[in-house]
């Protein structure tokens, strides 16, 4: 059966790991968007995670792990690379602390940055779920601790402080948009702001395995097509605290296209001069899409994270520039 807590018993957490964290990373800036603003006709103001220490706001539920363990825990993880690279900030200059299983298709570049911090990375397995398993196995093993990139209570408060900040900074938004993937972000956040603030967690449509298996009841395990949005791609763990939550706290699951996604990071570089990845676009996107029908709202939107490789970035510049 699928763990899910109650509402205060994380919030308490939450309020908890605000308190914890304080001091440790940036309170990001809620920046005005002029450009979303105009194409919807809605008070549209940019959550500024892609300015967070590490580059995302993975951070927030790292430190709230490590802090929240013994001094001597060894931990395990598995991830793409900006859960991995909180971590590593969390542990500090303890590297053998931290064991990291990274898929065999990760981006190389963020690869060489875990492996340049001095950390014992392993590849392992083709997408996010497989690394997982393998990361759970060697932890299991060895009498360490896994720490999931989104299954984890302790990870979960620690990304739903990004929603009590950004409450402290606006009261009055009505709406939230992020990027789904797991549902660490997206769960944490609606739990921060849940029934007061409407919270829609997006999707690419190449991997959208949350926004399916909260429409099937269950968690489904299903393929993940190559996407911009590498920070969301892979499937769902079985049994994520995460599933529970989003189901009773998300209250929008839209889906955007590849071509959608590009050309939303193309004009948000270009309209704010400010460096997003592929996961931060695409709640832009279903902005974009969506236009006119949000008018009069207040709407806030997470630019979760700005790793995006050179090599992607170049490509689409070079896509989606003006001729």
């Amino acid at each position: 059966m699928i763990h899910s807590p109650s509402q205060d018993e994380l919030v308490q957490r939450a309020e908890d790991a605000r308190r914890r964290i304080r001091g440790r990373l940036r309170e990001t800036p809620l920046e005005p968007s002029p450009w979303l603003s105009e194409a919807t006709g809605a008070e549209v103001r940019l959550k500024c995670e892609n300015l967070q220490v590490t580059g995302s706001f993975k951070l927030r539920g790292a430190l709230n792990k490590v802090l929240s363990s013994p001094s001597d825990t060894r931990f395990v993880t598995a991830s793409t690379g900006n859960h991995a690279a909180a971590m590593a900030h969390a542990v500090g200059r303890n590297t053998e602390q931290l064991t990291i299983f990274v898929p065999k298709t990760a981006d190389p570049a963020k690869v060489e940055r875990l492996v340049r911090l001095g950390l014992d990375v392993r590849l392992e397995g083709v997408d996010g779920i497989e690394a997982e398993a393998a990361a759970r196995a060697h932890a299991s093993a060895n009498g360490q601790s896994y720490v999931s990139p989104y299954n984890d209570l302790d990870i979960v408060a620690g990304q739903a402080t990004l929603g009590l900040e950004l409450l402290e900074q606006w009261p009055k938004v009505e709406q939230i948009y992020l990027a789904l993937g797991g549902g660490g972000l997206a769960s944490g956040c609606a739990l921060a702001v849940a029934p007061q603030t409407r919270v829609v967690a997006c999707s690419p449509a190449a991997s959208d395995v949350m926004r399916a298996s909260v429409a099937a009841g269950e968690i489904l395990d299903l393929p993940s097509d190559p996407t911009l949005s590498d920070g969301t791609a892979g499937g769902v763990e079985a049994e994520s605290v995460t599933f529970g939550l989003c189901k009773a706290l998300i209250d929008d699951y839209p889906v955007v296209s590849e071509q959608q996604i590009g050309q939303a990071l193309y004009r948000t570089i270009e309209e704010h001069r400010s460096l997003i990845e592929g996961a931060a676009a695409v709640p832009i996107a279903t902005l974009l899409e969506r236009g006119r029908r949000l008018e009069g709202q207040r709407i806030a939107v997470v630019l979760c994270g700005a790793n995006i490789s050179p090599s992607t970035l170049r490509d689409v510049l070079v896509e989606h520039v003006s001729p």
